[in-house]
């Protein structure tokens, strides 16, 4: 019997092993797990269990920004505060809080600080709210040749690099703009299992048929309809307004903000390349909770413009249909020339990724998600 009872322990051992180390996005549990283990710390304060997402991290910026002339890479050869100091950057304090003025450029370090393993990678975005404010955000690592990424063993410091582009915005020391995923070797799905979730409704609908997939993604499309009892299809962002607190939530009225677009006649909008707008895809986003989701937010395949800053969809997202789902929120920019949209046009691909274990919280789960279930939205920081 004991010899029974060892060989069970051992098997149920290597099992959970073997579930800890399959590939894929890392989930909520594993997360807690790098923090234990030191892989993930912070510098001056404590991560916080409110930044911990189904399958992401919330990053908090530092005491400190420096405005610099130019955005930048720091290349194989430099730290990020080597460039810094080589533009000549001009420090802010945060700790009571400070105004990022729009068009400038600012680098800050981020309170949290990375201790890799050699097989876990992460990939960056803005939060939700973020892209909906038009704050173009991305995190650098030092010796980095790329945005948003940290290869595999990296240990170091982070920073985000800021560019509010429409309005200006308040932030302080502990304001979360961007999150960071893990990853164990790649999450990409086979064929077969996309198509397998497309069969059983598992993806994308519109007015509750699966839509079809396109290779290795699901096409989203543009609502520019409304419907028989509202018209309101957009937003478009006023060019001289007040300033944004983007740790107050639901502090601010719209219309000093934005102008409503409603339909008018055909249903087609001109995109300005001068404007920032707010629109909505038709469909209904699905992601179950064993899979994660990125939007590709700039495909030249299907214009010259550029849908959703803030990519990222966690598992659960718009998982209970019984409100009618979630649709995608559109940050919409023109790129160089005005582009003409028109109702049901394609404006991005959706492209689902496994997770390497099931999350234990899901979004939307009592752990105040604030898009779920949601219709077009502006960011939380608007009543």
């Amino acid at each position: 019997m004991a010899e029974a009872s060892n060989s069970l322990f051992v098997e149920t051992a290597i099992q959970a092993v073997s579930r800890e180390l399959r590939t894929g996005v890392l989930p909520y549990q594993s997360l807690q797990t790098m923090l234990r283990e030191k892989e993930i710390w912070a510098t001056d304060a404590e991560i916080t269990a409110a930044q911990l997402q189904p399958a992401s991290l919330d990053l908090r910026l530092g005491p400190v920004a420096w405005r610099v002339r130019a955005s930048f890479l720091p290349g194989p050869e430099a730290t990020v505060l080597e460039r810094v100091k080589e533009l000549d950057g001009y420090a802010i304090d945060l700790t009571q809080g400070a105004v990022l003025e729009k068009g400038c450029v600012y680098v800050v370090p981020l309170l949290e600080r990375l201790d890799l393993k050699s097989g876990i990678a992460g990939v960056s975005n803005p939060k939700s709210s973020t892209g909906r404010l038009d704050i173009l955000t991305r995190m650098i690592a030092d010796r980095s040749q790329v945005f948003d990424e940290v290869e595999p063993g990296y240990a170091g410091p982070l920073y985000a690099e800021i560019t509010p582009r429409t309005f200006s915005i308040v932030v302080r020391q502990g304001s979360r703009l961007n999150q960071l995923r893990f990853r164990r070797g790649s999450p990409a799905l086979a064929a077969s299992e996309l198509q397998r979730l497309h069969d059983a409704g598992d993806l994308v609908h519109l007015h509750g048929e699966p839509r079809p997939l396109r290779g290795k993604s699901v096409p989203v499309t543009i609502d520019l309809e409304g419907t028989t009892d509202d018209t309101l299809i957009g937003y478009r962002a006023k060019k001289h307004t007040d300033r944004i607190d983007v740790d107050k939530i639901g502090a601010y009225d719209a219309a000093d903000f934005w102008d409503p677009i409603h339909r008018h006649r055909a249903p087609r909008l001109i995109l300005d390349p001068d404007e920032f707008y707010i629109l909505a895809t038709r469909e209904a986003v699905r992601v179950p909770p064993d899979y994660a989701a990125e939007m590709i937010p700039y495909e030249t395949a299907v214009g010259e413009f550029r849908v959703h800053y803030a990519g990222f969809f966690d598992p659960g997202f718009g998982w209970d249909m019984s409100t009618g789902g979630s649709r995608a929120v559109l940050e919409v920019r023109s790129h160089e020339v005005p582009f003409m949209l028109e109702h049901g046009q394609t404006v991005a691909m959706l492209r689902y990724e496994r997770m390497a274990m099931r999350p234990d919280k899901l979004y939307g789960q009592g752990i105040g998600s604030n898009y779920q279930n949601q219709g077009l939205k502006l960011a939380k920081q608007f009543a």
